[in-house]
C-alpha cells in the first residue's frame, strides 16, 4: 500500500520521500487509520517494523492542522524506556516533520538538566522522554502538561521490565483526562494488558508481528559450547567468517566488559555499552560502530534497547537473556525492514532449560550446530523449567538451579504494598519484645 493512500499531508509525504519511504509496512497500514479516529490503541508490533512512523505521522499531521504561529506548548508526550530509544524516536519525528512548523525535544538522564529546561521554556510541541527525566522536570516546574492531547508509551513491555511503571503513574497525574493514549509493545503479555487497563479506555487492539513471531528474514542458529570456551568460540566465529559488523549481547555488564576485553586482545576492534557507561561513552561507541570504525559492539539488554542499525547483519547472544521475551528484542536488531539477518546463540550445558523456554516462546525449535573442540562432550540434563526468570537463577547466571531465597516463617504475617503499580509481598520480621526474650530462656523448643 502506498503511503499517499493513508491520508497524509503533502509536507509529510515530501519528508518521507526524502528518506526513501514509498510503501507502508503492515503495522503502519493498521495503525495510522485508527490514529485518525482518536481512539485509544493497544498495538503489538515487533521491533524494526516501522511502528514509530505508525504513531508519529498522524500526531504530526493533526498537530500541524491546529498549530498557531509562535505558540509552542506540549501537545504530545512519547515515553520510552532508554536514552538510546529516546534519541532514535526523536530523530525520526524530526525527520518526518522537517517541513512542518512544529518543535520537538528529547529528554533523558545524563544530559544537562538546565539546558533542557531552557529549551522547554522556549516552547515545544512534542516531547520524547524517559520517564525519570520527565518527572524531574515536572517536579521542578519546568513544564506544564495540561494541554497534552496525545500520550504514547513506546516499548511498554520494557518499561515494565525495567520497573518504570511507578514513574509513569506519577506522570499520568499531571496529564489531562481527555487525550488519546497509544500503547505499543513487542509483547502483549498479562502485565502489559494490566497496564493497558489502567491507562487506556476501550482500546482498539492491533497485533502485527508481535511477541512469539520473529522476522522471517532472520536465520537463527544455536551453538552448544562449554561455558569457559564461549569467548573463544565467539572470536573464532567472527574472525573465520569475516563478519564486518556484529552486535553481541550479554546479560551482565561485568560479563560484557570481560568479553569486550578478550575480543580486543584477539585483534577484533570492540566497544562495550551498558548501564555503567556514561551517555557520552555510549554515544561514541554506537557512532563508531555505525560508521564501521568498530567491528564488534558488546551490549547488555538495557543498553541495547532501541538501537537502530539498518545495515546490521549479525546478532550474537553470548548467553540466554534473564527475561525470555528479551530474546525477541535481541534478534530484532537484525533483519530490519525486510533485510536478511543472522542470529547466533551460544549455550552452555546449564542453559538448556532457558533455551527450551525461548523455543516455546518462538513456537519452534531453533537449529543447532556442534563445532568440534567447542561443543560439550556431556550434556547436563536439567529437570523442570523456570517459573520466574528473575528469581530462579544460579550464580553464573544460567537457569535451572533454584537460588535459595530466605523467607519469613509461615506463621508471620506478610505486609502488602504496591510496587511498580502492582501488588507485591514483602516478608516482614517483627522484632521480639524484651520480656518475651526473658521468658523464652531455658525452654526447650
Amino acid at each position: 500500500m502506498s503511503l499517499a493512500t493513508l491520508g497524509l499531508s503533502s509536507e509529510i509525504l515530501k519528508a518521507l520521500k526524502d528518506k526513501g519511504y514509498e510503501s507502508a509496512t503492515p503495522i503502519q497500514k493498521a495503525l495510522i487509520p485508527v490514529m485518525f479516529t482518536r481512539r485509544d490503541i493497544m498495538a503489538g508490533a515487533q521491533t524494526g517494523t516501522g511502528k514509530t512512523a505508525g504513531f508519529a505521522l498522524p500526531i504530526l499531521q493533526e498537530l500541524s492542522k491546529t498549530f498557531v504561529e509562535g505558540k509552542h506548548y506540549p501537545k504530545a508526550v512519547v515515553l520510552v524506556p532508554t536514552r538510546e530509544l529516546a534519541k532514535q524516536v526523536h530523530a525520526s519525528i524530526e525527520a518526518y516533520g522537517k517541513y512542518l512548523p512544529l518543535k520537538s525535544i528529547v529528554l533523558f538522564g545524563g544530559a544537562n538538566l538546565t539546558s533542557q529546561a531552557n529549551r522547554l521554556n522556549a516552547g515545544v510541541d512534542i516531547i520524547v522522554a524517559t520517564s525519570g527525566r520527565l518527572l524531574e522536570h515536572i517536579n521542578q516546574k519546568n513544564i506544564n502538561l495540561e494541554s497534552v492531547d496525545y500520550l504514547v508509551l513506546d516499548e511498554a513491555d520494557t518499561i515494565l521490565d525495567m520497573g518504570f511503571v511507578h514513574e509513569v503513574s506519577k506522570i499520568l497525574q499531571h496529564l489531562p483526562s481527555r487525550r488519546q493514549n497509544i500503547l505499543v509493545s513487542a509483547t502483549l503479555s498479562g502485565a502489559v494488558k494490566r497496564l493497558a487497563e489502567k491507562i487506556l479506555h476501550r482500546p482498539k487492539l492491533i497485533e502485527v508481528d508481535s511477541m512469539g513471531t520473529s522476522a522471517s528474514s532472520v536465520m537463527q542458529i544455536v551453538y552448544p559450547v562449554e561455558k569457559e570456551k564461549k569467548t573463544e568460540l565467539l572470536s573464532f566465529l567472527i574472525g573465520s567468517r569475516n563478519y564486518k559488523q556484529v552486535l553481541v549481547f550479554a546479560r551482565k555488564k561485568e560479563v560484557a566488559d570481560e568479553v569486550g576485553k578478550e575480543l580486543n586482545l584477539s585483534g577484533l576492534k570492540t566497544a562495550v555499552i551498558h548501564g555503567g557507561k556514561s551517555s557520552g561513552e555510549r554515544g561514541r561507541a554506537l557512532e563508531g560502530f555505525k560508521e564501521g570504525k568498530i567491528c564488534v559492539l558488546v551490549a547488555t539488554d538495557i543498553a541495547a534497547r532501541g538501537l537502530d542499525i539498518p545495515t546490521l547483519g549479525v546478532v550474537m547472544n553470548y548467553d540466554i537473556p534473564h527475561v525470555t521475551g528479551d530474546y525477541i528484542h535481541r534478534i530484532g536488531r537484525t533483519g530490519r525492514a525486510g533485510a536478511e539477518g543472522l542470529a547466533i546463540t551460544l549455550i552452555s550445558p546449564l542453559e538448556t532449560v532457558a533455551l527450551k523456554e525461548v523455543e516455546k516462546l518462538m513456537g519452534k525449535a531453533i537449529p543447532q550446530e556442534r563445532l568440534e573442540g567447542y561443543a560439550p562432550k556431556v550434556t547436563v540434563v536439567q529437570k523442570g523449567a523456570r517459573k520466574n526468570p528473575k528469581e530462579h537463577k544460579n550464580t553464573d547466571g544460567a537457569f535451572g538451579k533454584k537460588k535459595q531465597i530466605k523467607t519469613a516463617p509461615k506463621s508471620k504475617k506478610r505486609k502488602t504494598s504496591k510496587r511498580d503499580g502492582f501488588k507485591a509481598f514483602d516478608a516482614a520480621k517483627p522484632k521480639p519484645d524484651k520480656k518475651d526474650k526473658k521468658r523464652g530462656r531455658g525452654r526447650r523448643k
